[in-house]
C-alpha cells in the first residue's frame, strides 16, 4: 500500500506531502489543476519513463519520496532480495532529478538503478487509464496478458525450451548439409591431396633437418681436404706417432732421472688421451663428409617436394601433417555424411514432435484460460450496466514461434447480434472506459498488495453508469488501495478519502496544491463538480444526496 508521497520542486509543485489510506482514495479538481503532475511525480520515483524536464523552474533539483507498507508475502521482497537491498515492512523510495538531467535513486537509503525501481514498481503500482499504457488496446500484447492471467509460465517455458531445441536441431542439420555439399564439391581435390600427402608423409621438423643436411653435403668437398690433412697430422704418422716416440724414450730413462721426468710423463699421457679423442672426432667427421652424390640428389628431391606441397596448400612445412589430418577428417565426414544427415533428420523430427506437443498443451491451456477470462469479464460487465455486451478472447492458430502458435485478440460486441471486433474500434468512449475497468480488474485480481491507480477511467460516462463505475471501484477497494483521478461526481462521492487538487498563483508564481477534504468541504467540491463555477444550494443538496450516509 502507498502510505505517503512527498514531492519537492517538481514541475509546478514546490512542496507537497500526501498521506494516503487504504480503500478508495479520490482526487478531483479543475482540468489543468495538476492531477496528472501527481502521477508524473509518482511515476518518476517508480522509475517510469515520462517527461524529460521535471525540475521546477528556479530550483536546482527536484525530489520525490514514496513510502509503501509491505506485507510479509509481498512480491517486492523478492525483488529487493535479488538486488541485495534492505528488506522490511516499510519500503522507502527516493529519487532526485537535477537541473542538468542527472537522476539518482535510493531504496531504503541504498543507491540503486532505474531498472531496480521499475522492477519494484511492477509489484507496487498498477496504472489504469483510458489511454492504456500496458497493451490492452494493442492486440500484440493480448497473448502476454492472457498468459499472465492464466498463470501459464510453466507451459510457456516448456514451449520456449522446445523451440530452442528445435532451432538448434534445424541449424545443425542445415550446417551438416552445407558441409556435405561443400565437401562433395571438392571430393576429387580432397582425395588427391590426401593421397599425395600420405605418399610423402612429411614429419614435423623434417624440412629443417633436411635443409641442414643438404648444406653440409654441399660444403663437404670444400672442407674435406683440410679435415683429411688434419687427420694425417694427428695420426700415427704425425703428432700421435711423434708423441708416442717421445713417451717411450722418456720412459726408458725415467728411473735414472731421480723423479724429474714423472710430471712430464704424466702430462704426455694425458695429452695422448686427448689427442686420441681429437683424432677420433676428426675421423668421424671425415666419414660424415664422405657421401654418395646420389644421396644428395635424393635428399634434395624430398626437401623440394615438402616445400612444394607447403606452398601449394599455403601452410608451413611443419604444419603439413596437421593439414593432412584435417583433410582426412573432411573425407571421413564426406564418407559418413549420409549416415550423419539421417541421424540429424531423426533428431530434428524428434525436436519437432516435442515442440508440437508443448505448443499443443499451451494452446489448450490458453483456450481454457480464455474461457475463464470471458466468464470473469461477463461477471464484471454486468454491474457496470453492460450486461448485454459480449467480451470474447479469440485464440486462433498462427505460425509457430518461441511463444507457441497462437494469435490472441480481445474482441467485443456492444450490442446483441452486432459483429465482434477489436476493443479500440468497436467501443465508444464510455464503453471503452468500462471495458478497460472490467478487464483490468480481471487481470489484476490475483495481485495482492498492489496499489491500483485509475486515471479518469470514468471518462465519457455519467448518471447511473458513472454511479455503477463508482460502486465497482468502491467494491474493488475493499481490502485494497485505489487512487482514482476523476471528474465524475458520482465516483468522487463514493470515495473513502477525498483530495482536491488546485492551482494557486502568488505573485507571478503558479503552484499546485492538494488539500484533504473533510465532510463539509467534500459537499462543496462535489457540488462544484455538479454545477460548475457557481455552487448553489441546490447543487449542495444534490451533492449531499450523492454522498453515502
Amino acid at each position: 500500500m502507498l502510505r505517503s508521497l512527498d514531492i519537492r520542486d517538481m514541475l509546478i509543485i514546490d512542496r507537497l506531502e500526501l498521506e494516503f489510506q487504504p480503500g478508495l482514495n479520490v482526487l478531483t479538481g479543475e482540468t489543468g489543476a495538476g492531477k496528472s503532475i501527481l502521477l508524473d511525480a509518482l511515476g518518476f520515483v517508480l522509475g517510469w519513463r515520462g517527461r524529460a524536464e521535471l525540475v521546477r523552474a528556479g530550483a536546482e533539483e527536484g525530489e520525490v519520496t514514496a513510502v509503501f507498507d509491505l506485507g510479509s508475502g509481498h512480491a517486492a521482497h523478492a525483488v529487493l532480495e535479488e538486488a541485495g537491498l534492505p528488506r522490511g515492512e516499510e519500503l522507502i523510495l527516493r529519487r532526485v532529478n537535477r537541473r542538468d538531467g542527472r537522476k539518482t535513486a535510493w531504496v531504503n537509503d541504498r543507491r540503486c538503478s532505474g531498472e531496480v525501481l521499475r522492477a519494484l514498481s511492477d509489484t507496487l503500482v498498477e496504472l489504469h487509464g483510458q489511454q492504456d499504457d500496458r497493451g490492452l488496446l494493442n492486440p500484440r500484447g493480448h497473448r502476454v496478458l492472457l498468459d499472465a492471467y492464466g498463470g501459464l509460465s510453466d507451459e510457456l517455458g516448456a514451449v520456449r525450451g522446445a523451440w530452442r531445441a528445435l532451432a538448434a536441431a534445424r541449424k545443425a542439420l542445415e550446417a551438416a548439409r552445407a558441409d556435405l555439399e561443400a565437401a562433395a564439391r571438392e571430393e576429387d581435390f580432397l582425395r588427391h591431396a590426401v593421397a599425395e600427402l600420405d605418399a610423402l608423409d612429411p614429419q614435423p621438423g623434417e624440412e629443417a633437418a633436411l635443409d641442414a643436411e643438404r648444406r653440409l653435403m654441399q660444403g663437404a668437398e670444400r672442407i674435406r681436404e683440410d679435415v683429411a690433412r688434419a687427420a694425417a697430422a694427428l695420426g700415427g704418422e704425425g703428432a700421435e706417432g711423434r708423441m708416442g716416440d717421445a713417451l717411450r724414450w722418456l720412459e726408458g730413462v725415467a728411473d735414472r732421472a731421480d723423479g724429474r721426468l714423472d710430471a712430464p710423463l704424466a702430462a704426455l699421457g694425458r695429452a695422448l688421451t686427448e689427442l686420441g679423442e681429437a683424432a677420433q672426432g676428426v675421423e668421424t667427421c671425415l666419414e660424415a663428409l664422405d657421401f654418395n652424390p646420389h644421396d644428395l640428389e635424393r635428399l634434395e628431391e624430398r626437401l623440394f617436394a615438402i616445400r612444394g606441397l607447403a606452398r601449394k596448400h599455403d601452410v608451413l612445412p611443419d604444419d603439413l601433417g596437421a593439414f593432412a589430418d584435417d583433410l582426412r577428417a573432411r573425407l571421413t565426414a564426406l564418407d559418413a555424411g549420409a549416415d550423419n544427415i539421417a541421424a540429424l533428420e531423426a533428431s530434428l523430427a524428434g525436436a519437432q514432435s516435442d515442440y508440437d506437443a508443448a505448443a499443443g498443451a499451451l494452446s489448450a491451456a490458453r483456450r481454457a484460460a480464455a474461457a475463464r477470462l470471458d466468464a470473469a469479464m461477463a461477471a464484471e460487465l454486468a454491474p457496470l450496466k453492460m450486461e448485454r455486451a459480449l467480451f470474447s478472447t479469440d485464440v486462433a492458430e498462427a505460425e509457430g514461434g518461441p511463444d507457441g502458435r497462437d494469435a490472441v485478440a480481445f474482441l467485443v460486441a456492444t450490442n446483441p447480434g452486432a459483429p465482434a471486433g477489436p476493443l479500440a474500434r468497436i467501443a465508444s468512449g464510455g464503453e471503452l472506459s468500462r471495458f478497460l475497468l472490467a478487464l483490468k480488474v480481471c487481470l489484476t485480481a490475483d495481485a495482492p498488495g498492489l496499489t491500483m491507480i485509475f486515471d479518469e477511467i470514468d471518462r465519457g460516462v455519467g448518471g447511473a453508469t458513472a454511479d455503477a463505475v463508482g460502486r465497482r471501484l468502491a467494491a474493488l477497494a475493499e481490502g485494497a488501495q485505489l487512487l482514482v483521478v476523476t471528474h465524475s461526481p458520482q465516483v468522487a462521492a463514493l470515495g473513502a478519502h477525498h483530495w482536491r487538487v488546485e492551482k494557486r498563483v502568488r505573485g507571478n508564481v503558479t503552484t499546485s496544491a492538494v488539500t484533504a477534504l473533510d465532510a463539509a468541504a467534500r459537499v462543496d467540491e462535489i457540488a462544484r463538480m455538479l454545477a460548475g463555477d457557481t455552487v448553489t444550494e441546490e447543487a449542495r443538496a444534490a451533492a449531499r444526496a450523492l454522498l453515502p450516509g
